[in-house]
């Protein structure tokens, strides 16, 4: 996936040329499906394995990999990170655009409504691909969608319109406008808000109810780079980390970067295991989901007046009072050939419909409930230990409680001749332990680069409150009746868009930095959190929780151009030629551009160490650019962990302009006994701190 040629020329020409040389003219045009032309150089094609062999030893081919599917990866969030609607706003927040390549954007929410906006700005050369229900405002001032395998049908609509609300959802966590009196059927009631509630927002939709396509991801980046977007943000990704140019993602956000855009990433919901984090390109922004000040719970009361707490998003009321209550391990569909090792569990088709029909069902796991309604029960408990830190919808009255009381729940059940139960509708209470890393959030360290810390940092992500698709329902599911303009919902899908809309909001005081310096600044201001509470440490939360108002003016940054990146994947060995047919340049790896990981201007520190408990020794250099006061000296103020050993050298910078540079190197010396040891470098001139972390973990 090269750069875009210089000049006139056209990419369909090109690609066609080349597919007709090595396939014939008639397989040529059968096989290609879409040239990327705006932004970047590449195509689309239906390949044999033969076919795509020949193709990748030709001259000017950077590389050529499968399109497979990606997955998937808030009224009260930024209030608690510190960040009201009243704070101070620049004049020019309505001239930034965030790009957000996702399931699509319901138009018609109130959280898009443009009134008061003017015309798009000048900059903006989008479009709009109109259809017979969607229209564009002067909101979400463009508009496309993308699918460039199969046939389209239902649930799916060919138009940019959301049916499956995740895409909404995260438009409006990033930039949706004020919508007060917000709430999902009165839970999280309060004023639903974006990042930057007056910036316009472009919707790229590239994500479908069969997932995301490696293409339509490629074709999405080639366009919002043209169309002039200030930010993307892709709460999309796969389901392991891959080498940087075979993976749609980086190599799209590479592009990005070299037109001065900056790609937020979810970080990916494969946690707590370590080394689970995708999206790990050094030049796009990896964000963790971490928790806010609030949970919801669902309570449980049984026969015998016992009443046991559940993490759920129950939005029903069951008017009844108690309903029978049975055990799934007990009612198993006989006839379907299910016994009750397997109801227990209430897998679909498993439990006996008839001895369900209108009762509480007890499983041994969590679900997603839909089995159990369909088999016409009421309602579910669920039991297990994991997952208990944020709370799911079902399309029916449930509550999923810890494996204790629900191992009382069971003995209840067995011990009682005509048990019965009630589900009680949540309530929302304080969660006193945050923030917190929660654990489907994606851990590192860095499978690809392990000397780059990811991820980068966290933000809200769980239990997020915001705008909704009407196409769909609460869940998702066919038989849930719900229909509402706002939902709960969690994931690294849901923190993504805070940090794209916090990277919006310093890009309008800062509009000419670099997508490096926006994200230095991010980091550098991000929040430590409790190692107590995120026993993973920095595999956890990266830099910390982000601080958009302190970010808008850090100090100083950690700036990083293309040429650095270029240098870094040299050091990485990566061949001149690849480099030569993404950067649309003559570069080559010599000795002078062979750099180091170590050498690579990144705002964090990581050593890779010996798992056997010797010491190594690993240095950085890293230049830091004033973009606080003319006339500053900042002195480094340093922390280690045992095992830890952190020199810096100068340790003290003094600044007499703004944009002028200092350099500096930084000794890290580790002992690594366990997963991370942990310290960090501040730089502090008594108004601003600019802090990174360090960090040696066991190769």
């Amino acid at each position: 996936m090269g750069d875009r040629l210089k000049g006139e020329f056209s990419a369909t020409s090109q690609h066609m040329s080349m597919l007709q040389a090595t396939l014939g003219s008639q397989r040529a045009k059968d096989s290609l499906l879409r040239s990327y032309k705006r932004s970047f150089n590449g195509f689309v094609a239906k390949l044999t394995e033969e076919e795509k062999n020949k193709i990748a030893s030709l001259d000017g081919v950077v590389s050529i990999f499968p399109s497979t599917k990606k997955q998937l990866h808030t009224t009260r969030s930024w209030d608690f990170l510190g960040f009201p609607l009243n704070v101070q706003r620049a004049t020019t927040e309505s001239d930034v655009v965030i790009g957000m390549l996702d399931t699509g954007i319901w138009p018609e929410s109130a959280s898009f409504n443009d009134t008061g906006y003017g015309p798009p700005p000048s900059k903006w050369k989008g479009s709009c691909q109109s259809s017979s229900n969607f229209t564009c405002n002067n909101k979400i001032i463009g508009a496309k969608y993308y699918h460039s395998e199969g046939i389209i049908s239902k649930p799916d609509v060919a138009s940019p319109r959301d049916t499956e609300g995740h895409g909404t959802h995260t438009a409006s966590t990033a930039a949706g406008g004020s919508v007060a009196g917000a709430n999902l059927y009165g839970l999280a009631d309060g004023t639903a808000r974006g990042g930057v509630p007056s910036a316009r927002i472009a919707v790229y939709k590239i994500c479908w109810s069969d997932g995301c396509s490696d293409a339509d991801i490629l074709a999405a980046f080639d366009d919002a780079i043209a169309d002039g977007v200030d930010v993307i943000s892709l709460s999309v990704g796969g389901f392991a980390p891959s080498d940087y140019f075979d993976d749609p993602i980086a190599i799209g956000a590479f592009h990005s970067m070299k037109n001065g855009i900056l790609t937020s990433n979810s970080g990916g919901n494969s946690g707590p295991d370590l080394e689970s984090i995708v999206n790990v390109s050094p030049w796009s922004l990896s964000v963790a989901a971490s928790t806010i000040d609030r949970k919801f719970l669902a309570n449980v009361q049984l026969g015998n007046s016992k009443t046991y707490e559940g993490r759920a998003i129950n939005t029903f009321t069951l008017k009844n009072g108690t309903y029978p209550l049975v055990y799934g391990g007990n009612v198993p569909n006989t006839t379907g050939g299910f016994d009750g090792s397997i109801s227990r569990y209430c897998y679909e088709g498993s439990l006996d419909a008839k001895l369900v029909k209108n009762t509480i069902v007890l499983c041994d796991e969590i679900n997603d409930g839909e089995a159990s309604a369909l088999a016409g029960a009421t309602g579910t408990i669920m039991q297990g230990e994991v997952f208990n830190d944020f709370a799911f919808s079902f399309p029916l009255p449930a509550s999923y409680l810890g494996s204790t009381d629900g191992g009382q729940v069971y003995d209840y059940i067995n011990k009682t001749s005509k048990p019965t139960a009630t589900i009680f509708k949540s309530v929302e209470v304080n969660e006193t332990t945050a923030p917190f890393v929660v654990s489907f959030s994606s851990r590192g360290p860095n499978a690809i680069t392990r000397e780059i810390l990811k991820p980068d940092l966290t933000a809200p992500g769980v239990d997020i409150l915001a705008a909704w698709s009407e196409g769909t329902t609460v869940t998702g599911f066919p038989e849930d009746p719900r229909v509402v303009p706002y939902n709960i919902i969690s994931g690294t899908s849901m923190s993504c868009p805070h940090v794209s809309g916090a990277a919006a909001y310093v890009k309008s005081f800062n509009p000419n930095w670099s997508p490096s310096a926006i994200k230095s600044a991010l980091m550098t201001t991000a929040s430590p959190m409790s190692v107590k509470t995120n026993t993973d440490a920095e595999f956890a939360y990266g830099s910390g929780q982000i601080d958009p108002l302190k970010a808008k003016s850090p100090g100083l940054v950690y700036d990083i151009a293309e040429s650095d990146y270029v240098k870094f994947l040299c050091g990485q060995g990566y061949s001149s030629k690849s480099l030569q047919l993404v950067t649309g340049d003559k570069t080559t790896c010599t000795a002078a551009n062979n750099a180091t990981v170590y050498d690579l201007n990144y705002p964090s520190f990581s050593v890779s160490a010996a798992a056997s408990g010797g010491s190594v020794t690993r240095v950085f250099h890293r230049t830091v650019t004033n973009v606080g006061s003319p006339n500053s000296t900042y002195k480094a103020v340093v922390a280690a962990a045992v095992g830890l050993s952190i020199q810096v050298q100068p340790s003290t910078l003094s600044f007499k302009s703004v944009l002028e540079n200092q350099s500096f190197a930084v000794t890290v010396t580790a002992t690594v006994s366990g997963a991370v040891v942990s310290g960090s470098l501040v730089w502090d001139d008594g108004t601003y701190q600019v802090r990174s972390p360090i960090v040696a973990h066991a190769a």
